[in-house]
């Protein structure tokens, strides 16, 4: 007997589950996954959904307006010039990667601080903690820099860092990466009190994906973005 859509999603998501600290927040990364399969994985469980690009999430909330409560998580490289539009659509951003878009956000909400889903947007200070052509985000040294400025962005919510390690890597360097990034975290934490930054939270770390998942939860991430372990291999 074949098993449904929604009984096979099921059995993938239980079996990661179970590999979960209740601590960790699970990210259902939805880039090219269609509305209905994002339906199926509603129905199992799911109620995070991660998106790489602006125009692809917009269309599918759209479809998907009925599912309210939904979490919807920006976790794609964003540009300057759609901030205003990343701050409609997502609950939170986990790319925020540079002072520059950290401020034009701020500027953002504090102008549409009258719109309560905007008012405090959720964000995570994207770090790239070895050399990586393919990635955005602050060096430890530059953030470190940077703490004074973002602490002035009164109007955002700073949760934590997030971070992708590069490509190819093997396990133990993988794992360096994760530790490297609560490390900086707790750096942060101490600066923040050394220096009595109010606006500039570290609570949360967004660092993992469906191949070294299990290595950023040993290091202590509380938020893991999952694709192709819960979809299969994309076309």
């Amino acid at each position: 007997m074949i098993s449904s859509p929604l009984s096979q999603f099921g059995d993938r998501l239980s079996q990661i589950r179970q590999t979960l600290p209740q601590t960790v927040r699970l990210i259902a990364v939805t880039k090219q996954i269609s509305p209905e399969m994002m339906r199926i994985a509603y129905e199992a469980g799911i109620r995070d959904f991660g998106e790489n690009r602006i125009q692809e999430a917009e269309d599918k909330q759209e479809q998907l307006r009925d599912l309210t409560d939904v979490t919807w998580h920006l976790i794609g490289h964003l540009q300057s010039n759609k901030a205003a539009k990343a701050l409609e659509l997502f609950s939170w951003i986990h790319s925020v990667d540079s002072l520059k878009l950290a401020q034009r956000l701020n500027q953002i909400a504090e102008s549409s601080s009258e719109q309560p889903k905007i008012c405090k947007p959720k964000i995570f200070l994207q770090v790239k903690l070895l050399p990586d052509p393919n990635k955005f985000g602050w060096s430890a040294a530059e953030l470190l820099t940077d703490l004074p400025l973002l602490d002035q962005c009164i109007h955002l919510d700073i949760a934590g860092l997030m971070s992708i390690p590069p490509y190819g890597l093997d396990s133990s360097k993988t794992q360096s990466v994760f530790t490297q990034t609560r490390d900086l975290a707790e750096e942060i934490r101490q600066q923040t009190r050394q220096h009595n930054f109010r606006h500039i939270q570290m609570r949360e770390l967004s660092m993992g994906m469906s191949d070294d998942y299990l290595l950023a939860i040993q290091a202590g991430a509380t938020m893991i973005r999952l694709g192709r372990t819960l979809f299969g291999d994309r076309a």
